[in-house]
């Protein structure tokens, strides 16, 4: 997973079992904890504070339809887009898959709530998150 993001970001910070990086100007941090089998992928959204029932009603709706595999999730003061997944069985076209889903639910936060992995619409939004998700699969191809 470390080779993967440092193909990414190569100013990729490592710091235990979590490591930092930046994906289009967006940081993400990922927390692996082998003894557990878990990874979390986090992009930071907002300041919790201040969100509105009706704003956190619409971020569970998006969390059982639109938000695909990310969710948004509040922990430490603080609203994120998160991936969690088992880590032994997780390959490398499901972690980029991760990186764009997290991204995704952070850039549309207040729009569309989406992780934009799938689309079922005939708008452009799938083409946008197609085109990352290439990219990012180029970047670690040797890996």
């Amino acid at each position: 997973m470390a080779e993967i993001i440092r193909a990414i970001d190569p100013d990729a910070q490592a710091a235990g079992n979590a490591i930092q990086f930046v994906i289009d100007d967006i940081p993400l941090f990922i927390v692996a904890d082998p003894i557990a089998d878990r990874m979390r992928a986090m992009v930071p959204i907002r300041s919790a504070e201040g969100l509105a029932t009706d704003e956190l009603m619409r971020l569970m709706q998006a969390n059982f339809d639109t938000a695909l595999d990310a969710r948004y999730a509040v922990a430490q003061g603080r609203l994120w887009g998160v991936f969690i997944h088992p880590l032994s069985p997780l390959e490398k076209d499901q972690l980029l898959s991760a990186f764009v889903q997290t991204i995704n639910v952070a850039r549309t936060y207040g729009q569309t709530y989406s992780g934009g992995a799938l689309s079922y619409g005939g708008g452009d939004s799938n083409g946008i998150y197609q085109e990352l998700l290439k990219e990012l699969q180029e970047l670690g191809e040797e890996i």
